[in-house]
């Protein structure tokens, strides 16, 4: 969906899409937000770094567009989760060797992940370009979790707002922590800007592991955002608010620091 969604705004990002595969599975495989999701809201953010050259208005119109993404996604599946769309647990290796055979024998018609692909993805794109046409009101600056996470591990201000929408679990939705997957992407691009030419498994990389690792002992392996901060966001200034007074800070220097 990354890369569907590039495609459709004219962005060239190879190394950022590949980058994304570990959010595949529901974070590394966690079945927590469909990996079309967090692809989608990365695209969303690239766009509208290109689109804004205000920083604290591109990060905003990111997060804004990521909600709508999420809106559009859960009016179609009444899920956002890979483990209620898949039926799979990825973690475990009998059920995702019997899924991939069924879609080796049966073609990908049988993969209900290819069949959304499919369906999907006219409304992702119409969604995405409603979602970043609007002027979205906020006080600046506007602070994400996942750009705050990036930024500390050394990102370029492009590289910050391509996971802005991340923030609050993806647009503000409350599921599970943005933070970590921007941290487990920035991880897996700087994995690939230094490795180019060779591949990985894509779900056994030592450095996105470490990763889940530092964030699990933080949250006592919470995942989702609304428990770890006991709180649903309202608005993009509330997030913001949240970061600037320390909110999560503790998350956020464990995982810049894995």
């Amino acid at each position: 969906m990354y890369h569907l969604l590039n495609h459709e705004f004219g962005n060239i990002k190879p190394v950022e899409e590949k980058a994304s595969d570990m959010l595949a599975g529901g974070i590394a495989q966690k079945g927590h937000q469909c990996g079309l999701l967090w692809g989608a809201s990365l695209a969303i953010g690239t766009e509208s770094f290109r689109k804004h050259n205000n920083k604290s208005m591109a990060k905003a119109a990111a997060i804004h567009a990521s909600g709508l993404m999420v809106e559009s996604f859960n009016n179609r599946n009444k899920t956002v989760n890979c483990r209620d769309i898949s039926r799979v647990d990825w973690e475990n290796k009998f059920q995702m060797i019997l899924f991939t055979v069924k879609t080796v024998a049966q073609g990908f018609v049988f993969s209900p992940c290819f069949n959304l692909i499919t369906k999907w993805a006219p409304e992702a794109s119409e969604a995405a370009k409603y979602g970043l046409s609007i002027n979205v009101n906020h006080t600046s600056p506007c602070l994400s979790c996942a750009s705050e996470v990036v930024k500390k591990m050394g990102g370029t201000d492009e590289e910050a707002t391509m996971v802005a929408g991340f923030a609050g679990g993806i647009g503000l939705s409350g599921n599970a922590c943005g933070a970590l997957s921007a941290a487990i992407w920035y991880k897996m691009l700087e994995w690939n800007k230094n490795n180019q030419g060779k591949s990985a498994s894509m779900f056994n990389n030592p450095d996105a592991k470490k990763v889940l690792r530092n964030f699990y002992i933080k949250t006592d392996s919470e995942m989702l955002c609304k428990k770890i901060c006991n709180k649903k966001f309202n608005s993009i200034d509330e997030h913001s608010e949240y970061i600037k007074n320390g909110g999560c800070k503790n998350i956020i220097e464990a995982l810049a620091n894995s």
